[in-house]
């Protein structure tokens, strides 16, 4: 076996400085947006051409409206959001927080039993020929890298947030001068998100590895194995904040626009709406702070995955660090590549009117996958050697490093397509969401079951990218190709979040303009800022769950590896039973979640109405609602509904790998992950589908729209009860399913060596 050409030394400085340059890039990009401000400027703005082609003067000069009063305005209502969205995610992490600490103490404990708590080395796991760490380290380091994860996912997650609820207001402000200016501070603020997540995900994971290194010497397998507790610290936070989050945004969204819209026919963001600001913090902490969670949990899975089956590879057995770290180096990549596409849209192209939004979003997309397909050769070359063995369930398979390179390159380019499939579904641009709309003419039924076919259609396509990647990859470097196809599908994850970002908090921006009292051309710029947003949503959760079907297969081959399986045999009673039983979980896990946004925005509604029936002069704009209770609301249902969903996806593992064993739990494996991506793809799509008919009813950008039109028009009335339907779909269920299934995998893995111990009680006695 050759040695790659990059040296240890090299990649040891590499891939913490691709990481130190993505948050200095991202800090930078925050410097950009404060220099929007939001006190009142007393000397007035000066007037000069800026980049977009545009003058400085605002609107409101134009139209005689008093500008100091709307900056003023727009800073109380960011600070009501910002100061409702910390205070949720807050009271979240004190019940997250308790959980953690409990989780870490059942890994340690669980893990550690293995040996009997032995301090004694053992034989190795895969080579009983060398000697081991003992199982009581392996407790201990996988409990610790269990903590850092879940803290980094938190931490994410927290920043992402207050970078959304300090450049809404920003975005509401530069729109005045124009749909280029307001562009650039959404999107930048979205980078901020996206590059620290990547940075700070890959930093953390690398000091982690270099740390647990001192101690485990030579044991890589030891080592790469106690890793895997970050990917479950990352998951089991995003469950939270994800399930948390979109319970908490949806029951605030469904009771502002069944109340507001439909019965009081009033526009969407209205001051009136007593759920307005409930709604608006609901942004930011289940489509940012949810999301960036959500999917700094499927990098850090990936990453173990590919490390874990590395280590066990000629890659770890040959102590070749470079090697060994190529996921870590795809990565850095990823974020060097990131940084030159964002300068695509910031910097060397300007957007001078609406209708250029959704291509510029769209070219982010592909030049980011172009360019990391020209990076993932280079990294290939460079930090492989050009051939080496792949461990595949029991025997090594000999692998050269252009067979790895096509492999990331299917999960880069299988990710791409899943991206424009969900864009063509989901975007009002294309037939099928303009043909939801025309279905609104005869009513919300029809509406309803026209959304629905949409989105199971909308499966096809992505799952047959899926499968494709799959055979690809696994053909060429077994499991290790499949986790290496996943991290190439988020290795352009600062652009992808970016990108998803930039959705809520081009909504944020619409829904304070609507509140200052703005000019309706203000409103009808961030209207297109957020309908080009929605479409981007839709392409990150396709991602997402795209990404989650790959890492949670390749989590699956780890843990049949680790649990000692031969073979997974459908026939077998065993297997099967728990295959069945797997492929229900997403029903169960999503009927919990649907009601839980069903029975919180039942509260929603109650109070929503009885402060229109008993607050006078409310409807007349006289008296100020009380957004206070309404919030209140929204929090305490989500605190406490996102328990239960919670603790079915944790505690199905435990109870099955010990009661039944490890081949009943790779059923269930295997049945969750099949049934749960179909659902969550169908779930988001449709979702996204039935808000996006909605839109394009209210815009009237042509002729067909303004025949269905306009606002509390009785099609645009189907259509607003069509998007509250796929509200909790799209937000809620769809996007939490795809933790599900990577999460189930995941903790199988870091409790495998338990159940292979001790697990199957039942089938013992």
């Amino acid at each position: 076996m050759t040695s790659p050409l990059l040296s240890g030394l090299a990649t040891e400085i590499i891939i913490p400085i691709c990481a130190v340059i993505g948050i200095v890039f991202s800090l930078l990009q925050w410097l950009l947006v404060s220099r929007v401000k939001v006190t009142p400027d007393p000397n007035g703005p000066p007037s000069n051409k800026n980049k977009n082609g545009y003058d400085d003067y605002l609107i409101e000069e134009e139209e005689g409206m008093n500008k100091h009063d709307v900056v003023v305005k727009c800073a109380e209502i960011q600070n009501a959001i910002s100061e409702g969205a910390t205070s949720f995610l807050f009271t979240e992490y004190q019940y997250v927080g308790v959980f953690m600490v409990v989780f870490a103490i059942l890994i340690f404990l669980f893990l550690g039993s293995v040996e009997g708590f032995s301090t004694k080395s053992q034989r190795c796991t895969y080579d009983r020929a060398r000697m081991c760490k003992p199982a009581l380290a392996t407790a201990g380091f996988s409990t610790i890298a269990f903590l850092l994860g879940a803290i980094t996912s938190i931490v994410s997650g927290f920043l992402g947030m207050k970078i959304a609820t300090y450049a809404n207001a920003r975005t509401t402000l530069e729109a005045r001068k124009g749909v280029g200016k307001a562009f650039i501070t959404a999107f930048r603020s979205g980078a901020v998100m996206g590059f620290l997540l990547a940075a700070n995900g890959l930093l953390v994971l690398y000091i982690a590895i270099n740390l647990f290194k001192i101690y485990y010497g030579d044991d890589w397998e030891g080592l790469f194995e106690a890793i895997t507790g970050y990917g479950l610290g990352g998951s089991s936070m995003a469950l939270f904040g994800r399930v948390g989050g979109g319970i908490y945004t949806k029951a605030a969204d469904v009771g502002a626009d069944l109340v507001g819209k439909v019965e009081r026919n009033i526009p969407e963001d209205d001051p009136r709406n007593p759920a307005v600001i409930a709604d608006n913090v609901g942004d930011n902490v289940g489509d940012i702070a949810g999301m960036g969670s959500d999917l700094f949990g499927s990098y850090a899975e990936s990453s173990c995955a590919a490390l874990v089956v590395a280590s066990i590879s000629s890659f770890g057995i040959d102590h070749d660090f470079t090697a060994m770290c190529y996921p870590l180096l795809v990565s850095s990549m990823g974020i060097l590549v990131c940084l030159i596409t964002t300068l695509f849209a910031t910097d060397f192209f300007e957007i001078k009117a609406v209708h250029e939004i959704q291509t510029a979003l769209k070219k982010q997309l592909i030049i980011s996958t172009v360019l990391m397909t020209i990076g993932i050769a280079i990294v290939s070359w460079l930090g492989l050697p050009t051939s080496f063995t792949i461990f595949n369930f029991g025997s090594q398979k000999v692998v050269h490093n252009w067979q790895l390179f096509l492999c990331v390159c299917v999960g880069l380019w299988a990710g791409l397509i899943i991206g424009f499939v969900t864009e063509y579904y989901t975007s009002n641009a294309y037939s099928p969401v303009q043909d939801v709309a025309d279905s609104c003419r005869t009513g919300a039924a029809t509406n309803v079951i026209f959304g629905l076919a949409l989105g199971y259609k909308s499966v096809i396509i992505p799952i047959f990218a899926i499968a494709i990647s799959i055979y690809v990859s696994f053909r060429f470097a077994a499991m290790y190709g499949i986790a290496m196809a996943a991290l190439g599908m988020l290795s352009t994850i600062a652009t992808g979040l970016a990108i998803d970002a930039y959705g809520p908090i081009s909504d944020n921006a619409g829904g304070i303009a609507e509140m200052a009292g703005m000019s309706h051309r203000i409103r009808e710029r961030t209207d297109a800022l957020d309908a080009a947003g929605n479409t981007t949503a839709a392409i990150g959760k396709g991602f997402a769950i795209g990404s989650a079907a790959l890492v949670s297969l390749a989590l699956f081959g780890a843990f049949v590896s680790r649990a000692g399986i031969q073979t997974v045999d459908v026939l077998t009673p065993k297997v099967f039973i728990g295959l069945v039983v797997g492929a229900m979980l997403p029903y169960w896990f999503s009927a919990m979640t649907m009601k839980s946004v069903g029975s919180a925005a039942l509260k929603m509604v109650e109070e929503v109405r009885r402060q229109f029936n008993t607050i006078p002069g409310l409807m007349e704009g006289l008296a100020k609602p009380d957004y206070t209770t309404c919030v209140k609301i929204s929090t305490d249902a989500s605190i406490k509904e996102m328990i239960p969903p919670g603790a079915l996806v944790m505690l199905t593992p435990l109870i099955v790998g010990i009661l039944f064993g490890v081949e009943t739990l790779s059923g269930i494996l295997a049945g969750s992950l099949v049934s749960g991506v179909q659902v969550a793809i169908s779930a988001s799509n449709t979702g996204g589908a039935w808000d996006n008919a909605k839109k394009y009813i209210e815009a009237g950008a042509s002729e067909h729209a303004r025949t269905l039109g306009p606002k509390g028009s009785e099609p645009h009335k189907a259509a607003v009860i069509g998007d509250t339907i796929g509200d909790p779909l799209k937000d809620t269920s769809g996007p939490s399913l795809n933790i599900l299934i990577k999460l189930m995998a995941v903790e199988s893995l870091v409790f495998a060596p338990f159940f292979a111990a001790h697990g199957g009680l039942l089938f013992k006695i």
